[in-house]
């Protein structure tokens, strides 16, 4: 059976819980449509499992509401037509949303009659299926997508994805306690150990960055974690690549990383590729992630998770370093950076990290080697030039400040606002700086409704070549 997970974003969260003023209002109802991400194989089961991303709330008008009570909600079916009609023109999967104020979230034999005749509906509209959500009001959530009028699927986990991460489990497995998170269990509590025990996080470059992180997450108690790297150790790679030795010259980054996390004994599931980020069987693990942590200094890289995380609603904390050495009088200028990536928040292309013509050139570099040489002999292209200086302990801390950004998602230790948008460390002044990045008009990424939340698309995360 196919494994079901809703992501229901923060900002439409907020829209939901504006129908549930207290516990003694009358229940409320709306629309939702959702944006799907099949997944053919999830890369720690290797089973199916299909995640549904909010993309559009779409209120009742008042004109169709008949009656409602602590009890009950009704309303014509009116509207109900004009969404399924919406949910074909924009290849989505209709949802219904109801809050019951007086208690938890759960599905009453009401509930079931009237959805049942709603779902029979949406298929003979030819819709995938119906997805019903229901708000307690305690806060709890739960959620179900109907096959036809005589078939449903729970959903394993209903999460809200911001600035904040919640999940919210109808029926979690047996918390287990583990001995040697005691120490994290006592600051943050139980919850957060089981909360990080389910996640599915991938690390997206094990290099410097990357690979503190993969064993920062693992030492955490992260459950599935996914590695990314096409490259190889090198000499090089020797001050700054933890759990490399100089017998592992030439194997594989994500091998030496997966063998560092086994030998912990700290019961992770690690998985691994050897290949780029945008290679097409990396596709799978990138969408059944909780988070992905982008450690990567190519520009190709950054642009690819820059828009998974808008459409697919996946947190995403991308890693930066920039050391430039001190010349003649000058002194030396070192600067790490983390930017956390969520929908309704500037992306990398707004923040001015990415470079789109690097990336091209990237891509010719690796695809078309020769063409490649060619141009920049001619100046055509700029062309890798010489390696940027690293130290390992800056690549490190800012490691752990990326992995923090997650603690305070799921925590909130930071605030009610959760990650931090933008981090700028300058080691050389002795001084963070918060950068409150602003949106550019009309961004194809972050500023559009088409793309927040909208799941699969033909081509991948539409991008062309």
């Amino acid at each position: 059976m196919t494994m079901l997970d809703i992501t229901v974003l923060e900002q439409h969260m907020r829209v939901l819980t504006g129908l549930l003023s207290d516990k003694t209002s009358p229940e409320a109802a709306a629309y939702i449509l959702f944006g799907s991400s099949d997944i053919a194989a999830d890369p720690w089961s290797g089973e199916p499992r299909l995640r549904l991303i909010s993309h559009q709330v779409i209120e009742i008008p008042a004109t169709d509401m008949v009656s409602s009570s602590r009890l009950h909600v009704t309303w014509s079916t009116r509207s109900f037509m004009r969404m399924l009609g919406d949910a074909a023109i924009g290849d989505k999967i209709p949802a219904i949303f109801h809050t019951h104020p007086g208690s938890h979230a759960f599905f009453s034999e009401q509930d079931d009659a009237n959805e049942r005749e709603l779902a029979r509906t949406a298929q003979q509209k030819g819709a995938r299926g119906l997805v019903s959500i229901v708000l307690g009001g305690d806060g709890s959530v739960c959620g179900r997508i109907w096959h036809g009028s005589n078939a449903y699927t729970m959903a394993h986990a209903v999460q809200i994805v911001g600035g904040r991460y919640e999940r919210h489990q109808p029926q979690p497995g047996e918390n287990t306690v583990h001995h040697h998170l005691d120490r994290q269990r006592r600051l943050f509590g139980q919850g957060f150990n089981d909360n990080l025990s389910s996640l599915r996080v991938c690390v997206v470059g094990c290099g410097g960055t990357g690979s503190p992180v993969a064993l920062l997450l693992a030492r955490l108690g992260v459950g599935h974690i996914f590695l990314v790297d096409k490259d190889v150790i090198d000499e090089t790679n020797l001050n700054r690549v933890h759990g490399a030795r100089r017998n592992d010259i030439g194997r594989a980054k994500v091998e030496v990383l997966k063998r560092e996390i086994e030998l912990m004994g700290v019961e992770s599931q690690v998985e691994i590729a050897q290949d780029w980020i945008n290679a097409p069987r990396i596709r799978d693990a990138l969408k059944a992630s909780d988070f992905v942590f982008g450690c990567t200094d190519d520009n190709t890289g950054r642009i690819l998770i820059n828009r998974l995380a808008h459409f697919y609603g996946i947190p995403v904390i991308d890693v930066g370093l920039r050391m430039i050495a001190a010349a003649h009088e000058h002194g030396h200028d070192l600067n790490g950076r983390v930017t956390t990536l969520i929908p309704g928040r500037p992306c990398l292309i707004c923040g001015g990290v990415v470079n789109a013509t690097r990336a091209q050139e990237e891509e010719l570099e690796r695809n078309q080697p020769d063409e490649f040489h060619r141009r920049k002999a001619e100046a055509y292209v700029v062309g890798a030039g010489d390696p940027a200086p690293a130290v390992v302990t800056f690549t490190t801390e800012m490691a752990s400040v990326a992995v923090n950004e997650m603690i305070a998602a799921v925590t909130g230790f930071h605030g009610p606002d959760g990650m931090i948008p933008t981090r700028i460390r300058r080691w050389h002044a002795r001084d963070d700086r918060f950068l409150n990045v602003r949106v550019r008009g009309g961004c194809p990424v972050c500023q559009s409704d088409e793309s927040r939340g909208a799941g699969d698309v033909l081509p991948f995360l539409d991008m062309a070549g």
